[in-house]
């Protein structure tokens, strides 16, 4: 297993890669880490994100406006059709499946649970993974299921770069544990140092345009 200090491939392929989008999975715990998360990224953060939290299908989505306080990135219910636009984070509605079609935009889904789950994130990585392909960055928090562990491994297949959250560092430890049993991790890191890492990647984005 990687440890959480090891560069593992971020050098060799960030120097050559522009990434198009962030998505994020997670579940049990997953309020407090996202607080801290993005209380750390700062105003001007231009990459997409896209979260994907297990909530319950009559959620009022409330902890939407808890997480807007914490943060400098303005994030919005994901609506359908909706085009992804750079400088913002979109959620997943209750009770939908969330998907990215080809052409960059949301697409909702009642089809059955995944892993116990809808909104599930392997539903959201699978079809981020081929809307983006290499130019994706897939990140699993932590979590209660294997929910995004297969979405994972799409992603990594597709040639995106794949972030795990430390397992010890996670109020759940299950779901990161499940991805990097299952992937081979470009990084495992606390929440402190995924928020760095994608704070040095979103410069070098801005480096190429």
């Amino acid at each position: 297993m990687l440890k959480p200090t090891e560069k593992t491939e971020y050098i060799k392929r960030s120097t050559k890669m522009y990434y198009e989008a962030i998505v994020i999975g997670v579940s049990s715990g997953g309020m407090n880490a996202m607080n801290v998360l993005f209380s750390l990224l700062p105003k001007g953060f231009s990459i997409p994100i896209i979260i994907l939290q297990h909530i319950g299908s009559h959620s009022d989505n409330e902890w939407i406006k808890i997480l807007n306080k914490k943060t400098n990135i303005v994030i919005k219910e994901a609506e359908e059709k909706e085009k992804i636009e750079k400088g913002n984070a979109y959620v997943s509605p209750p009770n939908y499946h969330l998907l990215i079609e080809r052409n960059k935009t949301f697409s909702f889904t009642i089809d059955e649970r995944v892993n116990y789950a809808r909104p599930s994130i392997d539903v959201l990585f699978e079809s981020a993974a081929e809307a983006f392909k290499g130019k994706l960055i897939g990140i699993i928090l932590t979590g209660s299921n294997t929910d995004g562990t297969n979405g994972m491994k799409r992603i990594k297949e597709n040639g995106g770069l794949t972030i795990a959250q430390d397992p010890a560092t996670a109020e759940s430890a299950y779901m990161p544990s499940s991805a990097i049993d299952a992937v081979k991790m470009d990084h495992i890191l606390t929440l402190e140092g995924i928020a760095d890492l994608l704070i040095k990647i979103n410069k070098e984005n801005t480096s190429k345009v």
